[in-house]
């Protein structure tokens, strides 16, 4: 695998780790929620009490997959950094820079995915 040298590489980081701090907002105000829907003791209603695990349920959906982006873009940030950003982990192809600007953490080309 070679470095690419077609990407504005200080362009992507600026937006990787920008997305880095709203995900960690993000991740901190989400288990702030959760703490005070865990801790509600004065619940007595039945209603409110399954409203309450439903929007729980929700929140640790939501906290789980910004916790995943998160750790996908902080492998995208590591990659920037060994130089290997915008190579597809499974053909070593560049990864075209359209899909990068739309979607920064992509790890592979269009259809690699389903490539054994």
């Amino acid at each position: 695998m070679q470095k690419r040298d077609d990407l504005d590489l200080d362009k992507f980081e600026k937006i990787l780790k920008e997305r880095e701090v709203q995900l960690e907002e993000n991740i901190a105000q989400l288990k702030s929620e959760l703490d005070v829907v865990g801790s509600d003791d004065g619940i007595n209603d039945v209603e409110d009490l399954a409203s309450l695990k439903n929007i729980s349920s929700k929140d640790n959906t939501l906290l789980e997959r910004q916790e995943e982006e998160l750790k996908e873009t902080l492998h995208a940030l590591a990659k920037i950094k060994n130089g290997t950003y915008g190579i597809c982990e499974k053909t070593g192809r560049s990864i075209p820079v359209e899909r990068l600007e739309v979607n920064p953490i992509a790890r592979y080309i269009v259809g690699a995915e389903d490539q054994n």
